[in-house]
C-alpha cells in the first residue's frame, strides 16, 4: 500500500501541528544508517534558520527526533537506496514563532516525501520520486569533534576577513566541552556550552608570546579570540561551520582540517 502521510499546513487553524497518515507497506530496515544521527545542513536547498536546531537519528527501526520546534518519533524502512518514513510519527504539539512553525511544516514534510536516500561524502541526502534532493543532513557524530581550520573571522571593524596568508587558525571541539586550539601565534583554550544550536564560550585564555611575523599576526589572533567571545550559535553545514553572534552576524567561519 501506498503512504498517504502529509504534514498539514501550520497556519491551518483546525489543525496547526497535526500529522495525517496512512497506512504503508512495511520495508527492511535500513541497516546502514541504523545507529547514525543526524543534523539538518539544507531544507529544500536552503541553510535552516538561526538558532534553530533541526535533528533525527536511526535506531533500531525507530526515528526520533527534532523539527526546531517540537520532538518527533516513528519508524523507517529501506530497501536498497529506498527510504520510507512511516506509517505513525508522533509529535509534540508545542507552539513556536511562525517562521520556526513554517520550517517545522516543510521538514516534516521532507522527512514523509522522501523516497531514496544517498551519503555523498559523508552528508546524507533525502530525495524525492524526481530524484529532488529535499533535505541534506551532517552527521552529528563527527559533526564538531576534531579540529577545523579557521578560513573568516569578524575582526569587529570592517566585517568579514579571510585569514592572513602564510597563518594557521585552528579550533578543537573535544567531547569534555573544552574549546582550543592555535590562534596564529598563540595557543588557547576555553569551556564550552552547547544545547541544541546554541553555543558558548568562555573563560578564553591563551599563551603570551610574541609573534613579530608575519605582519599583523598579533592583531589577527586578538580579533579572533574576541570573535570567540561572541559566538552565540552553530550552524552546521556540509563543507563547514559557522560560528555565528546572536544577532546571526558571522563570528567564525571553519573548514574541516
Amino acid at each position: 500500500m501506498k503512504s498517504g502521510c502529509r504534514w498539514t499546513d501550520p497556519s491551518h487553524p483546525a489543525a496547526p501541528w497535526l500529522l495525517a497518515c496512512a497506512v504503508m507497506s512495511p520495508a527492511a530496515r535500513a541497516t546502514d544508517l541504523d545507529g547514525t544521527k543526524w543534523i539538518l545542513a539544507t531544507l529544500s536547498g536552503r541553510p535552516p534558520l538561526v538558532l534553530s536546531s533541526i535533528t533525527l537519528e536511526f535506531d533500531g527501526g525507530r526515528i526520533p527526533g527534532s523539527d526546531g520546534c517540537n520532538h518527533s518519533s516513528g519508524v523507517y524502512g529501506a530497501s536498497g537506496s529506498r527510504l520510507r518514513v512511516g506509517p505513525n510519527v508522533a509529535s509534540t504539539t508545542m507552539g513556536c514563532q511562525p517562521e520556526l512553525m513554517q520550517q517545522a511544516g516543510v521538514f516534516m514534510n521532507a522527512l514523509l516525501g522522501a523516497q531514496t536516500y544517498r551519503t555523498v561524502r559523508g552528508v546524507l541526502q533525502w530525495r524525492d520520486a524526481h530524484e529532488v534532493i529535499l533535505a541534506a543532513f551532517a552527521e552529528r557524530s563527527r559533526s564538531l569533534s576534531g579540529e577545523w581550520r579557521v578560513s573568516r573571522i569578524n575582526n569587529g571593524r570592517r566585517g568579514v576577513v579571510s585569514i592572513l596568508p602564510d597563518t594557521t587558525l585552528t579550533v578543537v571541539f573535544s567531547t569534555d566541552s573544552w574549546v582550543s586550539g592555535a590562534g596564529g601565534c598563540n595557543h588557547y583554550r576555553a569551556t564550552s556550552t552547547m544545547d541544541g544550536a546554541r553555543l558558548s564560550l568562555a573563560a578564553v585564555a591563551s599563551t603570551r608570546i610574541m609573534c613579530a611575523q608575519p605582519a599583523g599576526v598579533m592583531a589577527q589572533e586578538q580579533q579572533f579570540l574576541q570573535a570567540l567571545q561572541t559566538v552565540a550559535t552553530v550552524r552546521i553545514e556540509p563543507s563547514r561551520v559557522e560560528l555565528r553572534r546572536a544577532d546571526g552576524v558571522l563570528a567564525v567561519s571553519l573548514v574541516k582540517n
